[in-house]
């Protein structure tokens, strides 16, 4: 796989993942990975079928089959959904090019319209990294890709949370990763129709406030929310913990 010019191929954990995607774009980075360690993996000989709400180039799909495919999980499978038709090709060739082109298949669609075509309570687990940058609180990115990508849209944090909910069948799980300060927006999201929530905080370094949490939640169920202790990410400036490491590179899961 030969990048392009205006492209990059990089490799993601620990060489697991080959992924091509735009040089001067919205780079995949470590949400993405946590967002794909949060989803646990089908048992031996069972079927899970995983939507990628927003899924860019891949990155998360891409990810949690990686961990499958160590895990001998078979039975999973992603479909991811992407507003943008040049990424959702290049997340279909990243799919093909790791390997995975009969188990990962990109969509383009928009969550708030058509999405794709698809139907409601399809799947067992949803998984999205939403647009959670509020565009009244700082200026936008000037590439409008990029922009799209990072800034609330036409739904608003809650309405994508809202949208993406929908594709999880009956007793099937939500998994989102977004920014601290909007916690309150998504949890009001979730809420109806969902229980058994956990919230996974993302410590920078052991003595910073959460900039990111993983909410995790589990439709038609009444089960109360929990607050767990959370990942630290870094024990110095631009180096990760070693339980970081596990995740990022490694694919170890997150317990949530």
């Amino acid at each position: 796989m030969t990048a392009a010019p205006d492209l990059t191929e990089d490799l993601l954990m620990g060489g697991r993942v080959r992924l091509r995607q735009p040089r001067g774009g919205l780079r995949a980075g470590s949400d993405a990975l946590l967002l794909a360690a949060a989803v646990p993996l089908p048992e031996a000989g069972r079927a899970m079928r995983v939507l990628d709400a927003g899924c860019g180039v891949g990155t998360a799909g891409l990810a949690l089959l990686a961990r499958a495919r160590d895990a001998g999980a078979e039975g999973l499978s992603v479909t991811g959904l992407e507003i943008e038709p040049a990424l959702a090709a290049l997340a279909d060739e990243n799919a093909a090019a790791n390997g995975w082109a009969a188990r990962m298949t990109a969509l383009c669609g928009d969550l708030g319209e058509d999405a794709g075509g698809i139907a409601p309570n399809a799947f067992d687990e949803v998984m999205t990294n939403p647009p959670f940058f509020d565009p009244a609180k700082g200026p936008s990115a000037p590439d409008p890709v990029r922009a799209r990508a990072r800034s609330d849209g036409p739904l608003g944090m809650g309405g994508w949370i809202a949208r993406a909910a929908r594709f999880v069948r009956p007793r099937g799980r939500l998994t989102v990763i977004l920014r601290a300060e909007r916690l309150d927006e998504a949890l009001a999201a979730i809420t109806p129709g969902f229980g058994g929530i956990a919230v996974f905080p993302l410590w920078p370094a052991a003595d910073q406030p959460a900039k990111r949490v993983i909410v995790r939640a589990r439709k038609g169920v009444r089960t109360p929310l929990r607050l767990l202790p959370g990942l630290v990410l870094h024990d110095r400036p631009e180096r990760y913990t070693a339980a970081a490491e596990e995740v990022l590179r490694e694919g170890r899961a997150l317990a949530l």
